[in-house]
């Protein structure tokens, strides 16, 4: 590691320079601080379950009775569907599909065209053949929630809250200035079922877990570190999957990479949430397959100091340091963990003698009260010497006389 990995959080998952790079901002391998956890009600980590609530007009009881209860009604047309109910997302059927049986459903694999546009009609990016996994947070969620509302073949509006799109932040590709509202023109073009991991080419799964991690590493960088963990999650199911095709000893070393990386970089946002026991499940996760992985013992390192578990920590980041000694992180890391420690047990050294007394001054004490002891015993003894002197002196004149 180099300088630069400063943080370590999510710098070996990177094979070309990040956005925030290229604008002049600080990046995550420089530090993964600069950014701030959003708040709980922005993160939608599982967003409530949709119901079509579909304008038009109620149909009088009669005419209800004569519909066929077998086949669905097609979908109104220029009319706003209200997609969470709180009017920051809505759709509009802009040409009807295929009917409610042939929407998507979560975990099938889309195909749509999209054309992206700000509020006031500026066009900003057009894809003809857009590819993703549906709800797996492949895309923005302006786009994941309300493709599962569409049919096949329908073309649809769908104007979105930045909230649902690129938020606060904005995008540097496609270029989305912040807080942005957009349009989007939706064509919902194919639907099918996700491959057979089991049976899939190893090239091609590696290829899956490794775009899985990397949509994980794009939550990261926009501290949507919920997503992130799911992003990370997808990607690892996908590497630890069992396999009915012949794999090489190269291809199984690309997918413990993989594996790996997703662990380090999972441990990373789990920290960002605060939640130290994940972390610490995932840094032994990772060490478990890589005993000397740098990045590992340094975010294990980290989370047991948080724990408070300052003998650990400090093993576990002088092992990493062992590794790397050049490694200006892991000094500073340790240095503060140690001054840390020391304190606290200063802290509780002075616990401990207040509560048990000035061992010096109570032996002082008994070591006077011993020596004043003393002295009585042999002033006595002396007086009594003297006295019984006296009394035989006494004794001897009176015989002679």
């Amino acid at each position: 590691m180099t300088d630069q990995e400063e943080n370590m959080d999510v710098s070996d998952s990177y094979d070309s320079p990040s956005p925030a790079k290229k604008n002049g901002q600080t990046s995550l391998l420089d530090s993964g601080e600069d950014f701030e956890v959003l708040d709980e009600e922005d993160i939608d980590d599982d967003p409530p379950p949709l119901e079509d609530a579909g304008g038009g007009k109620e149909k009088p009881a009669d005419e209800s009775e004569k519909e066929n209860t077998d086949t669905d009604p097609p979908a109104p047309v220029d009319e706003w569907l209200d997609v969470l109910g709180n009017d920051q997302l809505k759709k509009k059927v802009l040409e009807a599909g295929e009917g409610r049986d042939s929407r998507p459903q979560k975990g099938q694999n889309v195909k749509v065209h999209l054309k992206t546009c700000l509020k006031d009609g500026t066009l900003v990016k057009e894809q003809s053949d857009l590819s993703f996994t549906l709800g797996d947070g492949d895309v923005i969620q302006a786009l994941d929630l309300t493709v599962q509302l569409m049919e096949l073949g329908e073309k649809a509006l769908i104007h979105a809250d930045a909230k649902y799109a690129y938020g606060d932040r904005g995008s540097l590709e496609p270029e989305v200035p912040p807080s942005a509202e957009l349009s989007l023109e939706v064509e919902l073009k194919e639907a099918t079922d996700a491959p057979d991991l089991e049976m899939l080419p190893p090239a091609e799964k590696i290829a899956l877990a490794s775009h899985k991690r990397e949509r994980g590493n794009v939550h990261y960088q926009r501290a949507d570190y919920a997503f992130a963990v799911n992003s990370y999650s997808i990607a690892l199911q996908i590497a630890e999957s069992s396999s009915k095709v012949d794999i090489s000893p190269e291809e199984e070393n690309e997918l413990m990479d993989v594996k790996v990386k997703c662990l380090n970089n999972m441990a990373a946002s789990q920290l960002k949430l605060d939640h130290h026991d994940a972390a610490l499940k995932s840094c032994v996760s990772a060490l478990a397959h890589q005993p000397e992985n740098i990045k590992a013992l340094f975010r294990m390192g980290k989370v047991l100091a948080l724990q408070g578990e300052y003998s650990e920590a400090t093993k576990t980041l002088r092992k990493a340091l062992k590794l790397e000694p050049s490694n200006k992180t892991i000094h500073a890391e340790l240095s503060k963990l140690v001054k840390k420690n020391s304190e606290q047990r200063g802290a509780e050294q002075a616990l401990y003698k207040k509560m048990l007394g000035n061992p010096t001054t109570s032996g002082t004490q008994k070591h006077r009260a011993k020596s004043s002891w003393s002295l009585s015993w042999k002033w006595l003894f002396g007086a009594t010497a003297v006295a019984i002197g006296g009394v035989a002196l006494s004794v001897v004149i009176a015989a002679r006389n």
